[in-house]
């Protein structure tokens, strides 16, 4: 199966997942949802299809890629909002701000490396569950490990999450 088939066999989900993302984003915002999963398909044009195993695989690939390009766009938008007033780039979930209140995707991304630095699966769970929607048995099949573990480290991480940005906000 080659990337292309990947692709195309999950643009419907990878859209809505951007779709998902940008949810809680002003009306101004200047990336959307079919540009970010253009984006994410021109990351991998030059990927080996033997180097995706599965759709598992493939969505925590895209994972990967959207929460890159959104940090990016974040970063530029930073950059670019000194002296001017844009509204942050956001995301919206539960994990940060219960109630579906939007996050800065920078606070996520700084998060998320930080935890990397502590315990690397879950970083990786928190990634695929946030940026791809993916359920704990997708994330199992993907990490090889069981979904009792995936459940135990996805609770533990959100307790992290949670509790550095309710440190922050003390």
């Amino acid at each position: 199966m080659n990337v292309a088939h990947h692709f195309d066999s999950n643009y419907s989900k990878l859209h809505a997942l951007a779709e998902n993302l940008f949810r809680k984003q002003p009306t101004n915002c200047t990336l959307q949802a079919t540009a970010l999963v253009h984006e994410v398909y021109l990351r991998f044009a030059d990927l080996e299809a033997r180097s995706i195993n599965g759709s598992e695989h493939f969505l925590a690939m895209a994972a990967t890629a959207m929460r890159q390009i959104l940090v990016d766009k974040a970063r530029r938008k930073r950059a670019s909002k000194r002296g001017g007033n844009d509204t942050p780039v956001t995301l919206t979930d539960e994990l940060v701000s219960p109630g579906g209140a939007g996050t800065d995707v920078l606070v996520v991304h700084d998060l998320l490396t930080r935890l990397a630095r502590l315990h690397e699966r879950q970083a990786r769970i928190v990634e695929m569950r946030v940026f791809a929607d993916m359920t704990v048995p997708e994330i199992a099949v993907v990490l090889d490990v069981s979904i009792a573990t995936i459940e135990k480290d996805w609770r533990q991480a959100r307790a992290w999450i949670r509790s550095r940005v309710d440190d922050a906000c003390s």
